[in-house]
């Protein structure tokens, strides 16, 4: 399984976003430059989080976009979703989708209900300030900080660093 090209560029820019924390104001164009990701596909983006309620967007002299929420409240499945639509590993998952070609015969179909909100609890379990900081040394670079796999793995407890909450935080 693999996360499309705009679903992983989504979360750079989100966490390009809550980085900032309020400090410039933030317009597509300057997420773009800071991140790497195509203008036009930052404003893209720009405009499907916006819509999601995940960033906000203000007019005029001195506005551009900021988080909606705090860091600490976006996770990485809502950001997914954003770009993507719902979490869905196969399409019998979906509701009202009938077109596998097993369904009827297929045994695994009722598990993968499952399968599949066990990952996207682990994607919702990572918020958006946990990917504002390094990750924690001995982590295997595949833990984010924050979680409880971070704590349980690391040591870390409550004490662990976080990233100010949202634009127009200050720590």
């Amino acid at each position: 399984m693999r996360l499309s090209n705009l679903a992983d560029y989504a979360v750079v820019l989100m966490s390009a976003a809550a980085r900032q924390c309020g400090s410039i104001p933030l317009h597509a164009g300057l997420l773009a430059e800071q991140t790497g990701i195509p203008g036009p596909t930052a404003q893209k983006l720009v405009s499907s989080l916006a819509r999601a309620g995940l960033l906000v967007s203000t007019r005029g002299t001195g506005g551009g976009v900021r988080l909606a929420r705090p860091a600490a409240a976006i996770n990485v499945a809502e950001i997914i979703e954003a770009v993507e639509g719902p979490i869905a590993l196969t399409s019998c998952v979906e509701s009202g989708r009938h077109d596998c070609a097993l369904e009827g015969n297929c045994k695994v179909q009722p598990h993968w209900g499952v399968v599949n909100g066990a990952v996207r609890s682990a994607l919702a379990g990572i918020s958006l300030a946990s990917l504002t900081v390094a990750p924690a040394q001995g982590a295997g670079g595949h833990v984010p900080p924050g979680t409880a796999a971070a704590g349980l793995r690391s040591g870390a407890g409550a004490n662990s660093p976080t990233a100010p909450a949202y634009a127009g935080a200050t720590s």
